[in-house]
């Protein structure tokens, strides 16, 4: 599997292309607008061409679409994005890196220093980004955070001890596409040590950690971690999941006051996946994508 199609929906609201003509205008907050780089020099230009076309300061949700990295870094939409903050004071939903496979492989995103972009919005309450090339940010304190998310087919392991090492105590959704270590991912089981915990997550209600080749491992870790017990949702998709995983995480503490249990894309037997369903009858459990290692060999569904 990999990203074939850009975001049609994000934080409720639909995606607009600006810039792209679509018969009507819509309202500045009721869509969430996607700028990319597109006919213009650089990302900067289109920003600057949205700034001077739409009320920016009734936008609430923007969605950072194709960018070319340049080597000084002055045109990385994060960069652009915190120097016209003050342009931006209604926004509260950001995404960083809508590209599909046919733009950018996930692997060939190339970022910056996010720390920059974090300090100019301290209002925002869900941060997305795809990618992780060169993506980097120091710790920091929000207390209006509810939803981070980092899409990628190597997380570095500075990115999740950052997270760690940050003061968010409303976050509600928390998601890591770990990948695999030929695309740079290098985040080891202790790394997910203070998610486990969830000490310094007090609203913690979703936890993702997928998109790894060491699925199965951490399936047996969550078996016993105290974070599962206020969840509502728990992702372990994309993966390598074997029967192994799958058994240790039933055989653990009980997962019966979950939501849903998001396990699609697996190598999971037709027992195992049939013993999913009988233990936990009132969770809603995504099995799709089921695979077969003696077709396909076992790898992750995002890397390249």
């Amino acid at each position: 599997m990999t990203i074939h199609e850009n975001l049609e929906e994000f934080a409720g609201l639909p995606v607009h292309d600006f810039d792209e003509p679509d018969g009507g205008t819509p309202e500045p907050e009721a869509v969430a607008w996607r700028v990319r780089e597109g006919g213009h020099d650089t990302w900067r230009d289109a920003f600057l061409a949205f700034l001077d076309s739409v009320a920016t300061d009734r936008v609430e949700a923007l969605v950072v679409g194709w960018f070319m990295a340049r080597a000084d870094g002055e045109d990385y939409p994060g960069n652009v994005l915190a120097e016209f903050a003050d342009r931006l004071p209604a926004l509260r939903s950001l995404f960083v890196g809508d590209m599909t496979m046919e733009e950018s492989e996930i692997s060939w995103i190339v970022h910056e220093d996010a720390t920059p972009l974090i300090k100019a919005f301290p209002r925002l309450e869900r941060l997305e980004f795809r990618g992780h090339l060169e993506l980097r940010f120091e710790p920091f304190a929000s207390e209006s955070l509810r939803t981070l998310r980092f899409e990628s087919g190597g997380l570095p392991s500075g990115i999740v001890k950052a997270v760690a090492a940050s003061d968010l105590p409303n976050l509600e959704h928390l998601a890591f596409w770990l990948g695999d270590e030929g695309y740079g991912g290098d985040v080891a089981m202790d790394d997910l040590t203070p998610f486990l915990t969830g000490e310094r997550l007090p609203a913690l209600r979703h936890l993702g950690l997928e998109n790894s080749d060491f699925q199965d491992e951490i399936a047996a870790a969550l078996a016993g971690a105290p974070v599962v017990a206020r969840l509502e949702s728990l992702g372990l998709a994309m993966g390598v999941l074997t029967d192994t995983g799958a058994e240790a995480l039933l055989s653990g503490q009980p997962l019966t006051h979950l939501k849903s249990l998001d396990l699609h894309y697996n190598f999971l037997s037709d027992e195992m996946a049939r013993q999913m369903r009988a233990s936990l009858p009132g969770v809603q459990i995504n099995l799709d994508e089921r695979r077969d290692p003696e077709d396909d060999g076992f790898y992750i569904a995002v890397s390249e």
